[in-house]
């Protein structure tokens, strides 16, 4: 199992495999990851995954590794996942940003991104490209099937490589635990039958979640007590 924090992760079941450098951000410690292939026909091309607020450390990581970030690609729109997007523009110019087109206006929003019922208000750069339920994305060599998890909240999505077995599970889940459904823009019920989704990967998928250490389908399976019981969410 992958310890918490900043974790480097390098897949080896193809020529073009995946590296998932992780770190978490901010007062709520969002993981959020820089995916690179540096054995992909774009070796010093780099795609983000979520920007959450207090950025630098993950900007950081792209200058030292002299990349070159070609998108952003969101899991949902809540602030500790997006409130770092000005500074990574600042910093690396604008790029392309994805998001699920229910939360394609929240980066605007405070209340719609929850920031507005924090200390830490937010208003984002708004996304400029949409993701669909089963779209297939080809990021640097890598493939990579858009997942549509509703539940968190509306719009949340995740990243799965069913070649190297990996899922980018944002919100939805976590080690021993699931994403919070108890905010005015999240269902109990659509989270129930995205956690049965995922319950239909191998067990070997490697889940990088939006907060705490990495796991498994397999170990969530045998022990999450969200999956052993999902009527706890909804009760």
């Amino acid at each position: 199992m992958i310890p918490p924090g900043s974790y480097s992760v390098l897949m080896t079941n193809t020529a073009c495999t995946p590296e998932l450098i992780s770190l978490p951000l901010g007062p709520v410690e969002t993981n959020c990851s820089i995916l690179c292939v540096p054995t992909g026909p774009d070796p010093h091309g780099c795609y983000l995954i979520d920007c959450g607020m207090e950025p630098e450390p993950l900007l950081d990581q792209v200058a030292q590794r002299a990349l070159e970030p070609r998108g952003l690609l969101l899991t949902h729109c809540h602030y500790d996942h997006i409130g770092g997007i000005d500074r990574l523009i600042e910093r690396f110019g604008p790029m392309p940003i994805w998001v699920h087109p229910i939360e394609a206006e929240w980066n605007r929003d405070p209340m719609a991104n929850l920031s507005g019922m924090t200390p830490w208000p937010c208003v984002a750069p708004a996304p400029d490209k949409q993701y669909e339920d089963g779209e297939r994305l080809d990021l640097l060599g890598s493939h990579w099937e858009v997942l549509h998890l509703p539940g968190h909240s509306p719009g949340s999505v995740g990243l799965y490589n069913s070649t190297d077995g990996i899922l980018l599970a944002g919100d939805t889940l976590f080690s021993g635990s699931v994403g919070r459904v108890d905010f005015p823009t999240s269902d109990p019920a659509a989270m129930v039958r995205s956690l049965e989704r995922l319950m239909t990967l191998p067990d070997s998928t490697e889940v990088h979640p939006g907060h705490g250490p990495a796991t498994t389908i397999g170990r969530e399976r045998l022990s999450n007590p969200y999956v052993l019981d999902p009527g706890a969410l909804t009760r």
